[in-house]
């Protein structure tokens, strides 16, 4: 068994950490004093943090009704882009050959962006969002990491990075309204810890309409052309995150440009050793203003 963390709400507005494991889920409800901030921000080890979640004694049965959310608090979400040799192809596809994608994956310093605030994310089965105003919208399954407040990678979770392909291949500058709206950002099902967890990954991507599979897809982690550690030192080069942070790794799986997401299909981002984020998508209606 693979040992998970989950975050879980018990009612409206009572949220609450569970260990568990990815084949069988949450089982145990942890002490409502185990929380993601302090144990990210250093308030004790990740090694004690996790004798504590899974230590046999602290037996406390879910309530019934209980849900899996977003295995987050108050981190915040950033991305890297241009990891993968085949995001780097797809990035220069919708921008008409813009060579700064080009430039960025060869380069020493990563592409990095602000992707979500924590309480933004959705989780299992919620909702994620494309933009009324994009023609062009597709899922990004990733490997995330969870980073502490020294930037140490500490444990892994399946993120989908949603994201406006049109928007951002008309001009490189309109990134952050690609790529940050409601609903772009989702995580889960768990956090497993980086020392259990099985390396490379396989990450995979579903995309089904009306219960047909309209796209199947898969990589390796081992394609990235940077490292884990890499990647959130650098995020943190110049940037303190006092509750750490989540980072999303970058996308290897790209749907064919004849493809985007419509109201209604549904995605699932599988990992091995990590289970699967499965959300349903739905139309963000853009807001205008008398101006």
């Amino acid at each position: 068994m693979t040992p998970a963390l989950y975050r879980l709400e018990l009612a409206p507005g009572t949220r609450r950490w569970a260990s568990g494991s990815i084949e069988d889920g949450p089982r145990v409800l942890l002490d409502p004093t185990w929380r993601l901030d302090q144990v990210l921000a250093g308030a004790s080890s990740w090694a004690e943090a996790l004798e504590k979640a899974f230590a046999p004694s602290r037996v406390r049965r879910l309530p019934v009704g209980a849900r899996t959310v977003a295995p987050i608090e108050n981190q915040e979400v950033w991305a890297a882009g241009v990891t993968y040799q085949r995001s780097r192809d797809a990035r220069l596809e919708e921008s008409g050959g813009e060579d700064a994608y080009d430039r960025v994956y060869r380069a020493a310093r990563p592409e990095l962006f602000f992707k979500a605030a924590g309480w933004r994310v959705r989780g299992p089965d919620a909702e994620i969002g494309i933009r009324s105003d994009s023609a062009w919208n597709v899922p990004e399954p990733e490997l995330a990491v969870v980073v502490g407040a020294d930037l140490s990678v500490l444990g892994f979770v399946l993120g989908d990075d949603v994201s406006s392909r049109s928007i951002e291949g008309e001009n490189v500058l309109y990134l952050p309204q690609a790529k940050v709206y409601d609903g772009s950002c989702a995580l889960g099902p768990a956090i497993v810890p980086a020392a259990v967890a099985s390396l490379p990954v396989q990450v995979s991507l579903t995309i089904e309409r009306e219960g047909r599979t309209l796209f199947r897809g898969a990589t390796l982690t081992d394609r990235m052309v940077r490292t884990f550690e890499e990647l959130a030192g650098w995020v943190g080069r110049a940037l303190t995150f006092p509750v750490g942070l989540v980072l999303l790794t970058g996308t290897g799986i790209v749907p064919p440009s004849s493809m985007t997401l419509a109201p209604g299909d549904v995605v699932t981002v599988a990992g091995h050793g990590l289970g699967e984020l499965r959300n349903r998508v739905a139309l963000v209606p853009v807001r205008t203003t008398g101006a």
